[in-house]
């Protein structure tokens, strides 16, 4: 499975970006999806992550009730909508697929996605 992570940008506190996860080359809806981030001078993170049938999703606490993950399966493809951004959600956003269970651990996944940037000013 091939991914490719886009939508970051520049955006000020209190703004909105969606990042998509395009997915090619596997069954994308098998596939449980998550995202990750990382800020400068930090380890990378878990953010967010969706079921493959349920599509039940899972939030770290900083950014409940602010951001959104979601999938299309038909576009394979997850998103996840950010909103009321922070300066401290500024990092390099990754997506990933796990093929067996639904995961916060990096470890869990099989497949990332290359990156896209989240810039975030005061």
């Amino acid at each position: 499975v091939q991914l490719q992570a886009s939508g970051g940008g520049f955006v000020q506190a209190g703004g909105s970006l969606r990042l998509s996860c395009a997915a090619s080359g596997g069954s994308f809806s098998r596939y449980h999806m998550g995202w990750f981030r990382q800020a400068p001078g930090k380890e990378r993170e878990f953010v967010a992550r969706i079921s493959g049938i349920s599509g039940n999703s899972y939030y770290v606490d900083s950014v409940k009730g602010r951001f959104t993950m979601s999938r299309d399966n038909a576009k394979n493809t997850a998103y996840l909508q950010m909103n009321s951004l922070k300066p401290e959600d500024t990092a390099v956003y990754y997506c990933a697929a796990a093929s067996l269970v639904p995961a916060s651990r990096e470890k869990d996944y099989d497949y990332w996605g290359q990156g896209t940037l989240v810039t975030v000013s005061s």
